[in-house]
């Protein structure tokens, strides 16, 4: 049996200087969600987003933040909770 990952329903933002495909987030919760580079972005069980995920300290513990184009694109709004979980490969 597969050993699953944590998960953690964080709050998702939109901020500008964020590149697409990018998202920041706090080290801290980089480092317990056990997260090696890819994050999945799940709202409701419905949209789904895949980002790169640089840690930061100048996150707030609960938020990641990401592209506003992106996430307008997938549907996504501003302080939206979701469940953010690394991806396996």
């Amino acid at each position: 049996m597969s050993k699953r990952l944590p998960e953690k329903r964080l709050r998702i933002r939109r901020m500008d200087g964020i590149d697409k495909g990018n998202c920041k987030m706090n080290s801290e919760t980089y480092k317990y969600l056990q997260i090696s580079g890819r994050i999945e972005i799940v709202v409701a069980g419905k949209k789904k987003l895949e980002l790169n995920a640089i840690a930061s300290s100048e996150v707030p513990e609960n938020e990641v933040w990401a592209n506003p184009d992106e996430m307008k694109m997938v549907g996504l709004a501003d302080n939206s909770i979701a469940t953010v979980r690394a991806i396996i490969k």
